[in-house]
């Protein structure tokens, strides 16, 4: 109980400061095209400059491995397929619905509270796992639900829809941070001192910006449409997916920063991402809008209990 306290403790500023943008973005009267603009800093500049700085370090970062991706995704795709049977059982879905149902039960807040997060409460050390799991993530779960809509729909997948998934995807400034960041320090490169400070004062700011404008853009979303698949979205989302990969990682004998960093990404909240899909699709945008409102609240409570769960911090 003592160790989750404190974990909850050092977790409680990091949600102070989405509370934060948030209260700014609906009592301060910040109009919206300034959490906008924010998030866009966030997302294109100060992220990708804290994932390049960590992984340009990449020699000196702990080995990873790659079993990683088959916890992180193999206990993904088994949630998924649950949640997409659930949606129609429970809901009665289609099957578009059904699948943006089932892609909100796995689709984690990875960039903008699941960095931060992991890199106060694990460290460095845990940041190269997480990587390897984030350039893969919109690959990957894009891919699922695109295929599982057209199927849904016309009974047959494009390679056009596919082909766009790819190319967005590697537009990505967070993968290309990694990506090049990764790069570089395999080849053993250094930055002139000028930019490498430069790189850091951005890089520090990444945590602190990206929650407020996380808390900023929640404003936007609604809580009353749909609270019961909304509700089972969270709860999927909150608890399932984070048993099902710690399960699946357990299985592999997965080393233990792995574990605990892919058990930690995967407990984060829904993702913005999949309110983009439920508008790209034409279904569930009320519920999924009021799913990523809730799991990010409760996920105050349940962040702390999934890091001691897997062990604390070591």
């Amino acid at each position: 109980m003592g160790s989750t306290a404190a974990l909850a403790a050092l977790t409680a500023p990091l949600f102070a400061l989405v509370a934060l943008g948030y209260g700014l973005a609906r009592f301060g009267r910040w109009p919206g095209a300034v959490a906008d603009a924010l998030a866009k800093f966030v997302f294109a500049v100060a992220v990708p400059a804290l994932l390049f700085r960590m992984m340009s370090g990449f020699q000196a970062l702990p080995h990873v491995d790659p079993r990683l991706l088959v916890a992180y995704f193999g206990g993904t795709l088994v949630v998924y397929g649950l949640a997409v049977a659930a949606g129609r059982a429970l809901f009665a879905l289609d099957g578009a619905g059904a699948s943006v149902f089932g892609m909100g039960a796995v689709f984690a807040n990875t960039v903008l509270l699941g960095v931060p997060v992991v890199q106060v409460t694990l460290g460095d050390r845990a940041i190269p796992a997480i990587s390897l799991v984030i350039v893969f993530n919109a690959l990957v779960l894009w891919t699922v639900v695109t295929l599982s809509v057209e199927w849904a729909q016309r009974r047959r997948a494009s390679l056009a829809g596919l082909a766009g998934t790819a190319r967005d995807v590697l537009l990505n400034p967070i993968v290309g941070a990694i990506l090049a960041g990764t790069a570089f320090g395999y080849r053993g490169l250094a930055l002139p001192a000028w930019a490498e400070s430069a790189l850091t004062m951005l890089a520090q700011g990444a945590v602190p910006l990206s929650l407020v404008a996380l808390g900023m853009s929640l404003r936007e979303y609604g809580v009353r449409e749909g609270w019961r698949p909304s509700l089972a979205i969270a709860v999927a989302k909150l608890a399932a997916l984070p048993l099902a990969v710690y399960a699946v990682a357990r299985l592999l004998g997965l080393p233990a920063v792995e574990t605990q960093a892919i058990t930690v990404l995967a407990a984060m909240p829904v993702g913005a991402n999949v309110y983009l899909m439920a508008k790209a699709f034409g279904t569930l945008a009320g519920p999924v809008s009021s799913s990523i409102v809730l799991s990010t609240a409760l996920s105050a409570v349940t962040t702390p209990l999934a890091i001691a769960l897997t062990g604390g911090i070591r």
